[in-house]
Parts: structure tokens; C-alpha cells; sequence
């Protein structure tokens, strides 16, 4: 794992709200094809730095470089154009709309003469296409979402990230409130994307699910990045006295 490449860093990354100092000078490495656990206590700016990341939050000071070229992040429109896409914890779902028609939301297929007309054969095929290739368990891209399990909701956003064009999958606690079940099915969603190449930046207060799942383990206190530490040479009692503010060696 020596190896890992860098597809996104942050460099000294700073943002405040009035006295408030959410990050403070984040230099941060997400290694490429691999999970990138993002951990911390309630208030230590793990929300603050993926909204920076995914562009819904503009930086005080710092900049990012993603696959090396520095580069700043207009947006979410602009982190889409670079591949960021966000599956925030509330997953922005419309209840009423079935599973094609929320994963294309805000970017529907259209065609004809002035593409005035949607393309519900294209998106269908489509979605059922990204479904397919990450081993989701929706049997009918028709059903409308209010139906479907925690799990299946998550693998409904993850697809339409995917669908605009997400390399870097941040995933803000995929598995909060979910049952037993439903939590495997997302770790093994999660697992799949990354052996289809894809970077996931996971946050999590699940210690145990982030030693199941991540490769990589970077713990953030009081708006500070404490460290990054490889899985397999880290320990749960560490992590979690990291994330009580013990720095890393």
C-alpha cells in the first residue's frame, strides 16, 4: 500500500464561522482507489472539511490539488467537474419520485430537437446499468423511493453520483440508523466501489465499521487533522485516543 497514489490533497486548509474556528490549516492526502476514513468526535470539523471538499463551503485560506494540479473548487458544480461527488447523510432523495428519476435528478437525459423532451428509455437503461455494476439489491428502478430500505435509499444516491460522474465518492455516515443487514449491504456496496477503482472518503463514528472497511484512518480534533494512519498498522485504543486529542507519532 506504499504505493497509493494521491488523487486529493488539501493544503492548509482554513475556514471559520465568526469565532468559531471549524478548520483549522488542514493539510490532508486521500490516496486514489482506496476508502478514506474521516473520524472524529461531534465538532471536531469533519462535517466543515467534506463541505469544503465538495465545494458547499467556500475556504478562508488554502487550496487543493486533485491528481497533483492545484486548483481551486467553484462549487458544487465545480467538484463535480472534478470528479468530487458528496452523498451527504440525508441522502437528498425525493420520497414521491421512483429510483430513475432520483437518480437523475438535477441532470436528466433529454432529446429531441432542442432536447425539450426527457429521455426516460436512456435514463432507464442507464440506471439500471450503474445499478447493476455495483451490485445493488433494487429490484425495480420503477419503485419510488419512500419504499425502499436504508440500504437500497444508499445505494440510490451513490448511483447518482456515479451518474454525474463521481471518481471521488465522499460518504458522510452511510450506516447511521440502519439495522444489521442493511449496514453489511452498505460496507459491501462500499467494498465494491472501491475494487471498481473509486476513491471513497468515508465518515463514520463507527470505529469497528472503519476497521472493517477503510484503508486508511485520519483523525480530526478540534478543526486539526491529528494523522493519518494505514488500518493495518493501527489499533481501535489508538484511534480512539487520537480522537480524544492525542496526536500521532
Amino acid at each position: 500500500m506504499a504505493s497509493d497514489q494521491v488523487i486529493l490533497e488539501t493544503i492548509n486548509l482554513d475556514k471559520s464561522f465568526g469565532a468559531i474556528h471549524a478548520v483549522r490549516t488542514v493539510s490532508w492526502k486521500v490516496y486514489q482507489g482506496r476508502v478514506n476514513a474521516l473520524v472524529g468526535d461531534n465538532g471536531a470539523g469533519k462535517s466543515t472539511l467534506i463541505k469544503l471538499i465538495s465545494g458547499a463551503l467556500a475556504p478562508n485560506a488554502g487550496s487543493f490539488r486533485v491528481h497533483g494540479q492545484e486548483t481551486t473548487i467553484g462549487g458544487p458544480a465545480g467538484a463535480f467537474n472534478l470528479g468530487i461527488a458528496a452523498v451527504y447523510q440525508d441522502l437528498a432523495l425525493v420520497e414521491s419520485r421512483d429510483v430513475v428519476m432520483n437518480m437523475f435528478l438535477g441532470s436528466e437525459m433529454t432529446r429531441g430537437v432542442g432536447a425539450i423532451f426527457l429521455d426516460h428509455k436512456g435514463m432507464l437503461r442507464q440506471a439500471h446499468d450503474v445499478l447493476n455494476d455495483i451490485h445493488a439489491r433494487i429490484p425495480n428502478v420503477r419503485e419510488m423511493v419512500r419504499n425502499l430500505s436504508g440500504g437500497q435509499r444508499q445505494a440510490v444516491a451513490v448511483g447518482r453520483a456515479l451518474i454525474r460522474g463521481g471518481e471521488i465518492i465522499i460518504m458522510d455516515e452511510p450506516t447511521a440508523a440502519l439495522g444489521v443487514e442493511q449496514t453489511q449491504e452498505v460496507l459491501q456496496l462500499i467494498d465494491t466501489l472501491r475494487k471498481q477503482g473509486k476513491t471513497i472518503i468515508l465518515i463514520s463514528h463507527n470505529i469497528q465499521q472503519v476497521f472493517e472497511i477503510a484503508d486508511y484512518i485520519s483523525v480530526m480534533f478540534h478543526g486539526e487533522l491529528l494523522g493519518t494512519r494505514r488500518r493495518e498498522e493501527a489499533t481501535e485504543a489508538e484511534i480512539v485516543a487520537m480522537i480524544m486529542g492525542r496526536r500521532a507519532p
